[in-house]
């Protein structure tokens, strides 16, 4: 079984609308493209389309298995790309849309190493904490923090993105410091308005994972407000360590339940389903994992 020449085929068949269209783009029989998709439906135990004489149409298994597949044939086509441009010059635009923190810290350096190492690259970088439609605001690529939804973008997974409670000694001064989990109950706390849990936070401990519920004083759509709400002295903050280790180390800020870390969250990089990626974007690609994964 050519596993990927079934998966080009079920994909191709899914996007055409037919067999018979399929099978003309793929230089095939329509009794092939039908061969290749009955042996993944064997491999993977469930029906992909439901098919009559007229129509066909995708089943639940067969639409998940469709954002899947696209994203297996996309990071093939980045590999073949980046190794028949691997001599030729890297040109473009490349519009990028991050969270304001992770852009700042981490992605600005790593983006500018790479425009330096290719002179003809340009880039639009946008800082923003709110998820952006990458296809309706013309992104190439894109930072996610947290759980990804099926949008049908090729995702890469990313080193999770660490998290810290924490308040400035003014505030634990004046309302004491949280001993355990449950007294954030009363404590004023800050939350971040973009997470959907935003009155519950999840906190990793001893005996392993506790849910908290809080009533935020605040609540905010931007991480560099929740830092300075921290460091004002309005309450307790859950927020990333990316943003908040230089005021810590600094002792603007205090850690608060040191032996209760927030769980993390997952972080990805996207990019549009487009086949075969531009050089530009899967050249970045390839630039940006090394970097930040050596």
């Amino acid at each position: 079984m050519d596993y990927l020449k079934c998966v080009e085929s079920f994909i191709t068949a899914t996007e055409s609308g037919s067999f018979t269209a399929a099978a003309d783009k793929l230089g095939i029989t329509p009794a092939m493209v039908g061969k290749h998709i009955q042996m993944l439906e064997t491999r993977t135990g469930c029906v992909l389309i439901n098919r009559t004489t007229r129509r066909q149409g995708l089943t639940e298994a067969g639409h998940r298995f469709y954002l899947y597949g696209v994203q297996i044939l996309a990071m093939i086509e980045d590999a073949d790309s980046l190794a028949r441009h691997l001599n030729e010059q890297v040109t473009g635009m490349l519009r990028i849309s991050a969270p304001v923190a992770f852009g700042q810290r981490i992605l600005t350096p790593i983006l500018s190493k790479f425009l330096q190492r290719y002179p003809a690259v340009n880039a639009d970088l946008v800082l923003s904490d709110r998820r952006v439609d990458m296809i309706e605001e013309r992104f190439q690529i894109a930072i996610r923090i947290g759980n990804l939804q099926d949008e049908g973008y090729v995702a890469v997974p990313l080193p999770p993105y660490e998290m810290v409670l924490a308040a400035s000694p003014s505030y634990l001064e004046t309302h004491g410091t949280p001993a355990t989990p449950a007294d954030l109950a009363r404590h004023h706390c800050v939350s971040f308005s973009q997470w959907r849990s935003a009155h519950r936070w999840q906190l990793l401990g001893p005996d392993g994972q506790i849910d908290v519920d809080i009533v935020p004083r605040l609540t905010v759509d931007s991480g560099e407000a929740i830092r300075q709400a921290a460091l004002s002295g309005l309450g307790v903050v859950m927020h990333s360590c990316v943003t908040l280790q230089d005021d810590i180390e600094a002792g603007r800020l205090n850690r608060v339940l040191p032996d209760y870390a927030p769980v993390s969250r997952p972080m990805h990089l996207l990019r549009l389903p487009i086949r075969p990626a531009a050089t530009v974007v899967s050249s970045f690609f390839e630039y940006f994992m090394q970097q930040l994964i050596p």
